[in-house]
């Protein structure tokens, strides 16, 4: 069966998408099997960044690993189950097409709460979270005092994967690997900083997940996207001296896929 990969975060704005693209063309470039469905149905932003890169690529003649993306399918009203409900059966029916096809599978969610995203955490063999360096995006995770330290309680999301762990648990699946990435951390040392790192660590031991390295706040990762581009790729498009900065980006990919632990993956890039 393909290995599910989900990225979630009910908040905009952390980098899910990016994160969602870069794994995906990685284990592409990796010669694995690799589709994507992007569930946020208004705004598109994983479909947007792969149909750019199809695009970017045809008009370049280029020849770049490109990883499969499947709309969702429409629900028939008619051919749903007695209690059924359409985003269920949307889900499972993307699934069951692409696993046959596929090594992996991996899903973008939206910043928001949709029964889709309940749905998609549920499959999740891979739960992957960024979490901006910020107590508003922590507040997602869980409750915190007034002091930036003391925590009072798993909050909304938190209990979202918790309820998606036990409908696996009583489906006799395996229990899924979540991890919540710090992303886009400020290069400077700050209280703040110094406190999330404290807070992150502390609720990983109370809620159970992995603290992995994310992406730090890059202008190159927001360019490349018009034309569908990874950090992985620029060498192979000609672009043979690569910043510092280029480097160190290409260095947290590496990182991050290595972070993963996905079965049968050995980072070689």
């Amino acid at each position: 069966m393909a290995h599910i990969i989900v990225v979630g975060n009910e908040k905009g704005g952390a980098g899910k998408s990016t994160i969602a693209m870069h794994v995906a063309t990685a284990l592409a470039r990796m010669d694995h099997r690799v589709w994507t469905l992007d569930l946020d149905l208004r705004q598109q932003s994983l479909g947007r960044y792969l149909a750019n890169r199809r695009a970017w690529l045809k008009k370049e003649e280029h020849d770049l690993p490109v990883p499969g993306y499947m709309a969702l399918p429409e629900a028939d009203p008619a051919a749903l189950a007695a209690g059924e409900q359409a985003a269920d059966n949307r889900l499972s029916r993307a699934v069951a097409e692409l696993e046959p096809k596929s090594d992996f599978i991996i899903i973008d969610c939206p910043g928001a709460y949709t029964r889709l995203a309940q749905v998609a955490h549920s499959l999740a063999d891979t739960l992957v979270t960024p979490l901006n360096d910020s107590f508003v995006d922590f507040d997602l995770l869980a409750r915190i005092e007034g002091d930036g330290e003391t925590i009072a309680g798993p909050s909304v999301y938190a209990e979202m994967v918790w309820s998606a762990r036990q409908l696996r648990a009583q489906a006799g699946l395996q229990p899924m690997d979540w991890i919540v990435l710090r992303n886009r951390i400020g290069a400077q040392q700050m209280i703040n900083k110094a406190k999330m790192e404290k807070a992150v660590a502390t609720l990983s031991k109370r809620i159970g997940f992995r603290v992995a390295p994310g992406f730090s706040e890059r202008v190159v990762f927001r360019e490349l996207f018009p034309r569908g581009l990874t950090l992985l790729d620029l060498r192979d498009i000609g672009v043979r001296s690569l910043s510092l900065s280029n480097i160190a980006a290409r260095q947290e990919v590496r990182d991050l896929v290595k972070s993963l632990k996905l079965p049968n993956v050995t980072v070689n890039f």
